[in-house]
């Protein structure tokens, strides 16, 4: 199937391997992806709009060729890794129990963003802001507090230590 320039509403997708494969001009609201692997997909001018990705592999994507209008989109134990996600506009979005290794965050909206459960190992925050979100239970994150906006974002102990990693310090 062509996935070019297409229309998808409220649809389902299981258990398709998607690897490679070009969403160039498409549209998918209120659409489900469960059990996908999205390696390498192509987003270019998709517009993505309340979709939630299951139990998905995507690696090497880069959300921020999207269409950035009304853009939402919602993950749940997926495993994320060098994907982009900058100069995206990504408030409330929801990351639960996922791997988010390697990812770019530059220039993203993420106000009220809740990592819960997320390993976010090597993934890079540059300008982000982070009003709100929530960090609570995530791990191994690393986040520059001079680079980015953190109003009232939620850390826990003692994970909030990665706050500390651009001063070059040891901590006993």
């Amino acid at each position: 199937m062509d996935y070019k320039n297409q229309e998808f509403d409220s649809k389902t997708f299981q258990n398709i391997n998607f690897s490679e494969i070009s969403f160039k001009n498409s549209r998918f609201i209120d659409c489900i992806f469960e059990n996908c692997n999205l390696s390498n997909v192509h987003f270019d001018n998709v517009r993505i709009q309340n979709v939630v990705f299951k139990n998905c592999k995507i690696l090497g994507v880069n959300f921020s060729k999207c269409n950035k209008f009304l853009i939402s989109f919602n993950f749940n134990e997926s495993n994320i890794s060098m994907s982009v996600f900058s100069d995206l506009d990504l408030k409330d979005i929801k990351f639960n129990n996922c791997q988010i290794i390697d990812c770019d965050f530059f220039n993203t909206n993420l106000i009220h963003a809740r990592f819960n459960d997320s390993d976010l190992k090597e993934s890079r925050f540059q300008n982000a802001n982070l009003s709100f979100a929530s960090f609570e239970t995530a791990k191994n994150y690393s986040i520059d507090p001079n680079q980015n906006i953190l109003k009232k974002t939620k850390f826990s102990i003692p994970e909030v230590i990665g706050l500390l990693d651009v001063l070059d310090i040891k901590i006993k």
